[in-house]
C-alpha cells in the first residue's frame, strides 16, 4: 500500500501514535492535506525542464524555486525554515507510518531530517529500498546511497551502460572502420577496453542525488565550499527547500568534467598499455608483422581520451540524466516503472553508441588514430 493511501487509514483502536510524533497533532489536522498529496511525487510539467532553472524551478522534488502551492519559499530565510518544517513533517509522518523511530536510521539521514533537507518522499523511498537485501547493503555506501534516494533506477541504468556498451562500442567501430576493423583490431581492442573501465564511471559520476554530505568545516577554503555545494548532476531537480544558482550548476559541469578527465586518462592508460601488450607478444610469435602492426601512443591517447569524456561525455550524460530522465520521463512514468526502464535502455543504449561513434571521429581529427592503409595488410590469428 502506498504511504499516500495509508495515511488515512485510521489507526487500530486503542493504538496511540508514536510518542515523537504527538506534538505535531494539533497542527497536523489542518495541514495534512497538503504534504499528503505530494508526499509521493510532486508532478511537474515535463516540458518545463528548463524552467527557473537556476533556482531549481517547479519540480517534482520541490525545488528551491515555489513550491506546490504557489508559495515562494526559496528567496528568503523565513521561507527555508517553512519548507525545512514541512520536510520535517512529511519524513516524521512516513516513520510514523512505517512503525520506525530517528534511532533506526542512518546518521546522515537521520541529521538530514532533523535539519529539514529532505522530503517524506526520500524517507518513503529509503524504506522501500531497505526491503532488498542488496539494496540495503549497497547503501551502507554513501556514494550509492544518495543515488539510490534520488533514483532507484539507478542501478539498472548502470547495467544497462556496461551491458550494452561492449556491444555497441564493438559495432560503432566497425561502422567508422569498415573493411578496416580487423586490420585496425588492435586500436579497436583498446577502445572497447576504455569503454568498459570509463562506462561505470559515466554512470555514477553525472546522477542525480540527494545529498547527505555534512557542511564542510569552517576553515575550508572558498573553492572547497562552492563546490562541495554544488549539485552533483548540474540540471538535477533540487528538493524541496533547496536551490541552486545558475553558477553552482555551472560548477557542477566543471567539477565532474575534471573527475571524468581522470577517468578517461587512467582508463586509457590501462586499455592502451594492455592493447600494447598483445601487439608486441603478436609481434614475438609473428616476425613478419613486426614492421606492420605499430603500438598505441600512450601518452597522447590517455590524454585525449581524457579530454573527450571530461568535454562530450560529460556534457550528453548530465543533459541524459538529469533533463531526458528526471525532468522528462520520470514525472511521466514514475508509476510505470518496467515502460520508464525500457524506454532509458533505448535513449541510453543509443547514447553510448553515438559516443562511439564521436569518439572514432575525434580521434582521427586529432591524430591519435589513423586508418591503415591497403597496401598494408594485418595478419589476424
Amino acid at each position: 500500500m502506498s504511504t499516500a493511501t495509508s495515511l488515512f487509514t485510521p489507526f487500530p483502536p486503542f493504538s496511540p501514535l508514536p510518542k515523537t510524533t504527538s506534538k505535531f497533532s494539533t497542527t497536523f489536522r489542518l495541514r495534512l492535506p497538503s504534504p499528503i498529496t505530494t508526499l509521493r511525487h510532486r508532478k511537474h510539467s515535463p516540458f518545463a525542464a528548463f524552467s527557473n532553472l537556476p533556482g531549481g524551478g517547479n519540480n517534482s522534488g520541490g525545488g528551491g524555486g515555489n513550491n506546490d502551492n504557489g508559495k515562494g519559499k526559496g528567496g528568503s530565510g523565513g521561507g527555508d525554515e517553512n519548507a525545512g518544517d514541512e520536510n520535517r513533517k512529511e519524513a516524521m509522518i512516513v516513520l510514523a507510518e512505517a512503525g520506525r523511530s530517528m534511532e533506526t536510521l542512518p546518521k546522515d539521514l537521520a541529521a538530514a531530517i532533523q535539519a529539514g533537507k529532505v522530503p517524506g518522499s526520500v524517507i518513503d523511498r529509503f524504506l522501500g529500498l531497505e526491503k532488498s537485501d542488496l539494496m540495503r547493503w549497497l547503501m551502507q555506501f554513501d556514494g550509492f546511497k544518495e543515488r539510490l534516494l534520488a533514483d532507484d533506477l539507478f542501478f539498472a541504468k548502470v547495467f544497462i551502460e556496461c551491458g550494452v556498451g561492449i556491444f555497441t562500442k564493438t559495432a560503432a567501430e566497425y561502422e567508422r572502420r569498415r573493411e578496416n576493423f580487423f586490420k585496425e583490431l588492435e586500436i579497436v581492442f583498446a577502445d572497447v577496453v576504455m569503454a568498459i573501465i570509463a562506462d561505470f564511471m559515466l554512470v555514477y559520476l553525472p546522477a542525480p542525488t540527494v545529498s547527505l554530505r555534512p557542511s564542510l568545516a569552517a576553515s575550508a577554503g572558498v573553492i572547497s565550499k562552492f563546490f562541495h555545494s554544488c549539485p552533483d548532476n548540474a540540471f538535477q531537480v533540487a528538493l524541496h527547500g533547496t536551490s541552486y544558482s545558475l553558477l553552482q550548476r555551472l560548477g557542477a559541469v566543471m567539477r565532474n568534467g575534471a573527475k571524468l578527465f581522470a577517468v578517461g586518462t587512467t582508463s586509457s592508460l590501462v586499455g592502451t598499455a594492455a592493447t600494447n601488450a598483445l601487439i608486441n607478444a603478436k609481434k614475438a610469435v609473428d616476425k613478419s608483422s613486426v614492421d606492420e602492426i605499430e603500438n598505441v601512443p600512450i601518452l597522447s591517447t590517455s590524454v585525449a581520451y581524457g579530454v573527450y569524456m571530461a568535454i562530450s561525455s560529460n556534457l550528453r550524460y548530465q543533459v541524459l540524466a538529469g533533463v531526458i530522465e528526471q525532468r522528462m520521463l520520470e514525472p511521466l512514468l514514475h508509476q510505470h516503472k518496467f515502460l520508464l526502464s525500457t524506454i532509458c535502455f533505448a535513449i541510453r543504449t543509443g547514447n553510448t553508441y553515438l559516443g562511439s561513434l564521436l569518439w572514432v571521429d575525434y580521434a582521427r581529427l586529432v591524430g591519435i588514430q589513423k586508418p591503415q592503409e591497403e597496401e598494408n595488410p594485418v595478419l589476424v590469428s
